[in-house]
């Protein structure tokens, strides 16, 4: 079921798309008032815009991490291949301590930047669900309902009738909600928001909606200057406009709406390969492999979906593209320009700082891995000298000092045959 007319009330999510609704409604507001233009194709492009601007630190943050990784990734990947064939406690407590290592030569966090996508992440979402309910957050949209919902719920059965037109017209996208049997004021807005142009005027036909019928047609005229942009309801699917113009003769509309999915397939693309490319030494790396697959699967996920989805969610996808694109290249070219001794001293001195506002000395991470280590092979070493009858026939006890000294026993034979 979809609710276009209602906010969001999904935890965290709709409290962010409260706050970007808000700023939606005021650039609408804003484009009205001092340029004349009701237009939400326009409002979405602008408020994509500013919301991407408000991120650009942290997308400067994941363009450092990148960098820093890109330095990074051989020491890393010569632990892992050091430590590729041996499981054993000893070498995994080893190889952790040797990877905690490089972090806090270069100063970063091995969580790199999983903080920034956490912080993206919620306010992405929220903004799709903002442009995707544009009448429950922008209020001049939602009062060009006004008139018309007051006649159409004074109607006797208009619940039915608007089950009965969604049927026959083959509208998925949207549901009544029902109250005592009868629909919502706004779900009937949510209705009436996804008609297209043609289905505005089979909804004027209805005989029980046709003493108000000028009603009707004169909230269509107002909500298609706001919806049509460069010729393409925003309500509208591009496979609806795409049957539509078909049967309508219009190879215009039928190019623009393809163009929506290839751009948004084409823009997305283009992101990923302004990216830091993976080297040769990477591509072995499983989960590198798996990320370049991704990267080549999401832009054509992305425009198989665009079809089925309203074109004001692929002018934001392609919208959202294209200003990423310019922030990557932007920051890219900053990023060239910085020395990378500066960048890890600048990383070490702020992790520096963070231990001691925690009250750890700058090494004491470091000396405690260190320290670990020096325990365990202490307690193995101990282990290995003593005489401990260890059974032929059972497995020991997990956690017992036979089990300890059976794992360290075969730890020394497994290193016997190396040599």
């Amino acid at each position: 079921m979809f609710i276009l007319a209602t906010k969001s009330s999904v935890p965290i999510l709709g409290q962010i798309a409260y706050i970007l609704g808000c700023l939606m409604d005021g650039i609408f507001k804003f484009l009205d008032k001092f340029f004349g233009i009701e237009n939400i194709g326009l409002c979405i492009i602008i408020f994509t815009l500013i919301v991407y601007l408000l991120m650009t630190p942290l997308q400067i943050k994941q363009q450092k991490f990148s960098k820093m990784s890109a330095v990074m990734n051989p020491e890393l990947q010569a632990i892992q291949k050091k430590y590729k064939d041996k499981r054993d406690q000893i070498s995994m407590q080893k190889m952790q301590e040797e990877t905690s290592m490089v972090y806090q030569k270069y100063g970063v966090s091995p969580t790199g930047s999983c903080l920034q996508l956490l912080i993206q992440m919620p306010i992405l979402l929220s903004l799709y669900q903002v442009i995707y309910r544009i009448p429950a957050y922008v209020s001049s949209a939602r009062s060009v309902f006004t008139d018309v919902v007051d006649k159409i719920v004074h109607v006797n059965g208009y619940t039915e009738i608007l089950q009965k037109f969604l049927e026959d017209n083959k509208i998925n996208q949207v549901s009544l909600v029902l109250e005592n049997d009868v629909a919502t004021r706004e779900s009937v807005i949510d209705v009436l928001y996804k008609l297209s142009p043609s289905q505005w005027q089979e909804f004027a036909d209805i005989d029980k909606f046709s003493t108000f019928s000028s009603t009707i047609d004169s909230t269509a005229a107002n909500l298609s200057g706001m919806q049509i942009f460069l010729g393409l309801n925003i309500a509208d699917t591009p496979w609806d406009i795409i049957k539509s113009a078909f049967a309508a003769g219009s190879i215009l509309l039928v190019i623009g709406a393809v163009l929506i999915p290839l751009l948004a397939w084409f823009t997305q693309w283009l992101n990923y390969r302004l990216m830091p490319q993976v080297s040769t030494d990477d591509a072995e790396n499983s989960m590198a492999s798996t990320m370049k697959t991704m990267n080549t699967f999401m832009p054509i996920f992305s425009a198989v979906m665009c079809f089925s989805f309203q074109v004001g969610i692929g002018i934001y996808w392609i919208a959202g593209a294209v200003l990423r694109g310019l922030q990557m290249l932007l920051i890219n070219r900053h990023i060239r320009k910085m020395d990378i001794d500066d960048l890890i001293k600048k990383n070490m001195d702020k992790a520096a700082k963070r231990r001691e506002k925690a009250g750890l000395p700058p090494q004491k991470i470091t000396n405690q891995a260190h320290q670990s280590v020096r325990n365990l092979e202490k307690e193995t070493g101990s282990l290995a000298n003593k005489k401990v009858d260890i059974p032929q026939n059972n497995h020991p006890k997990p956690g017992s000092i036979a089990a300890k000294a059976n794992m360290v026993k075969q730890f020394d034979e497994r290193n016997k045959k190396k040599k």
